[in-house]
């Protein structure tokens, strides 16, 4: 693998404001000196805008305690002159793309925006980082999400790199295997390092208020009941923030290697890594223990009566009953390992939610 020193370098992260890509930016200026992130985001409103800008306002007020180069620009992946032009002004060595339309179940209502963002967004970036090799810019390494949701129907447990993934469930699944798809066709033919991370049900403070921990804690807040699908017998494979953070530091700082193959053509520089926990939770623990740290932090009181609020019903179109990271590899080439339990991530998440929402 080729080692990446990110000291003075120029570095890009697409959906900036997002909830991966807001701490990964706060890690990136705290952890490295004199180092120039760029991120971008088009600030959509898929949901509340106004966290998004919470999280950018975060990253200026750690800014300025780090003292590293940062700066902001409204702009759309799917916009490829945007996209050129940008590439034009900066020469990045590293590129991070966490742009994406996220959801499985949005994904059945509005398909047009997955494959704008996921699809065509994506290749903008590939495009640019082969225009950017051509002129002698060379982008040293493309770091992209990719999703534990291109699984799909693969029953073995727990899902390896290497199993089959051909059956998507959703768009959203079928957008993320394409861009792995794409990373490797670019990787093949124009010798670019690509890296895709396969993300396992990420959450925490400031995170998506589409996902279940969140809207959970709305809707029992506002006395509304909470559907727990496929019975409850949905397991998860959920993995915080800073763990997330965490292996994407790692691996963005060590691209594939280029080297040669048994039959001496170029082996394609490109790598795909499961991020997750590796310990899959019951959704109904899950639920239990949000219940506990609702109430220890006074979200809710200790005599509020979570059995009339919940509700198991069956499972939901485009999704599947469990996620289960093997993280094998990612342990072997980086010494990778979550170190967050799920009641203290939760904690933190209800600390938080308490605090943003006072």
């Amino acid at each position: 693998m080729g080692e990446i020193c990110l000291e003075g370098k120029y570095v890009l992260v697409t959906g900036a404001a997002g909830f991966i890509g807001a701490a990964l930016v706060e890690r990136m200026l705290l952890s490295t000196d004199n180092i120039h992130v760029i991120g971008v985001d088009n600030l959509n409103h898929y949901y509340d805008p106004g966290l998004k800008q919470y999280r950018l306002n975060r990253i200026t007020e750690r800014t300025r305690e780090g003292g590293s180069d940062w700066k902001f620009i409204k702009g759309d992946i799917s916009d490829k002159n945007f996209i050129l032009e940008l590439f034009e002004i900066y020469s990045f060595s590293l590129v991070v793309n966490l742009a994406a339309q996220a959801g499985v179940r949005y994904s059945l209502i509005n398909p047009d925006v997955y494959i704008e963002t996921n699809i065509t967004g994506f290749y903008n970036i590939l495009e640019a980082c082969r225009k950017a090799e051509e002129n002698g810019k060379g982008v040293e390494h493309l770091v992209y999400a990719s999703s534990s949701s291109v699984y799909g129907e693969n029953k073995k447990i727990p899902f390896g790199t290497y199993d089959k993934v051909d059956k998507p469930v959703s768009l959203y699944a079928a957008t993320k295997k394409t861009n792995e798809l794409l990373a490797h066709t670019y990787s093949k033919l124009y010798d670019i390092p690509t890296t895709g991370l396969r993300f396992f049900t990420v959450y925490g403070p400031a995170g998506r208020p589409d996902m279940a921990y969140f809207n959970f804690t709305e809707k029992l807040l506002q006395r509304k009941t909470i559907e727990i699908f496929n019975y409850g017998q949905c397991k998860r494979d959920f993995t915080y923030i800073d763990d997330i953070v965490d292996g994407v530091m790692l691996v963005s700082v060590k691209a594939p290697g280029r080297e040669l193959g048994e039959d001496s053509l170029p082996i394609p520089p490109y790598k795909i890594y499961n991020i997750g926990n590796g310990k899959p939770e019951n959704l109904l623990d899950f639920v239990n223990i949000l219940q506990e740290e609702l109430i220890s932090v006074g979200i809710l009181s200790k005599e509020y009566n979570f059995e009339k609020h919940k509700k198991l019903v069956a499972m939901q179109p485009g999704d599947v009953p469990i996620t289960y990271a093997d993280v094998t590899e990612l342990y072997q080439d980086f010494g990778y390992r979550p170190r967050t339990s799920l009641r203290t991530g939760i904690h933190n998440f209800a600390v938080w939610y308490k605090e943003y929402f006072k």
